[in-house]
């Protein structure tokens, strides 16, 4: 039996899973066990991820990410020629959010891909964004 995944995985959650430290580390870990993985994410969003982790202590986190993505738990989607296209118009578009590369890449792979689930901690960002029909993003994250 196939497992449908419908859901985008943000650097937020990632980092809060990983690190104890994290404000939102409660909470997040209760959302993976609850949501069950596998969830889509992009390079962009990993290598995030994985710059932060470093700075938060390096090995442990950046090990409990490359787990993640050695079991399956993430699944990678990489951004198309066409996305990069779309990541810059995202860009320019929500400037005054100075929406970065990775949450471009999140807005981009969702429209390709026709999903509307973000699991994030960037709540006030993806409560902003729309996909290209204007639909707003279902938000998964911590009080939501």
């Amino acid at each position: 039996m196939a497992i449908k995944v419908d859901t985008l995985v943000d650097t937020g959650p990632l980092i809060a899973l990983l690190s104890r430290s994290d404000s939102y580390h409660i909470e997040c870990s209760r959302l993976f066990r609850e949501l069950n993985c596998p969830f889509y994410t992009t390079l962009p969003v990993i290598t995030e991820a994985m710059y932060f982790l470093q700075k938060l202590g390096g090995g442990v986190g950046q090990n409990g990410l490359w787990k993640l993505l050695n079991r399956g738990d993430l699944l990678l989607i990489h951004p198309e020629p066409k996305d990069l296209l779309r990541m810059e118009a995202l860009m320019n578009k929500y400037d005054d959010r100075q929406m970065d590369f990775a949450d471009a890449s999140i807005v981009s792979i969702a429209e390709r891909m026709s999903l509307h689930k973000v699991f994030t901690t960037d709540i006030a960002d993806f409560n902003v964004y729309r996909l290209k029909d204007r639909k707003p993003f279902t938000i998964i994250g911590p009080s939501t």
